[in-house]
């Protein structure tokens, strides 16, 4: 069963992002505040839920939730900055949106960088773990999907309505034969044979 929250003196959200491992389009996060009795039957991170239950699941939230946000990081700003501070700073965005403040973030995984006046912790698996990261990470798969299936009609010979710009064989093989687009991550390694494609 997972749990409401770390702590109960401050407000608190859950923090999450998802499309740190894609090839293409942003990297998306979401920073959640839910009512401290909030309890949902089959709330848990986001890999482990289908579509149907994801899409059904941020209906809930967004309506249920105190506050919540929504924050892409485009390729171009990961390529300047990198895409560890890109997943930061994408929940960082996220965070600072809400309303009401939060004084304590609970975030997944194990990096953050602290924001002034806020405490945090990371929580490895936190997905699974906390309501409020679950949530945080349905939001930010759900708008994140929504996003690469809107421009897959651009580029339709990739795929992104299916592989949403992970390395699959048939994304690689479409970047092989077609190139990369503005979409594409020119700081990751598009092809497993070199480091960087020749422009």
């Amino acid at each position: 069963m997972l749990q409401s929250r770390i702590q109960e003196e401050l407000i608190e959200c859950g923090t999450d992002e998802a499309g740190r491992g894609c090839l293409a389009g942003p990297v998306t996060a979401a920073a959640v505040i839910l009512p401290p009795d909030y309890d949902h039957p089959i709330l848990n991170d986001s890999k482990q839920l289908s579509t149907k239950q994801r899409n059904a699941l941020r209906i809930e939230i967004q309506r249920e939730a105190i506050s919540y946000q929504v924050c892409h990081i485009h390729p171009k700003e990961i390529d300047q900055i990198n895409i560890l501070k890109a997943s930061i700073l994408a929940m960082q965005r996220s965070i600072l949106q809400l309303d009401p403040q939060p004084g304590f973030i609970a975030v997944d995984g194990n990096k953050f960088i602290e924001l002034p006046g806020k405490q945090h912790q990371c929580v490895i698996k936190g997905d699974s773990r906390y309501l409020h990261i679950a949530a945080a990470s349905v939001l930010a798969k759900t708008y994140r999907d929504e996003y690469m299936a809107r421009i897959a009609s651009e580029f339709p010979q990739y795929g992104w309505e299916s592989n949403k710009g992970y390395p699959t064989a048939s994304h690689r093989e479409a970047i092989s034969e077609f190139g990369p687009t503005p979409y594409h991550r020119m700081s990751f390694k598009l092809l497993p044979t070199q480091l960087k494609l020749e422009l």
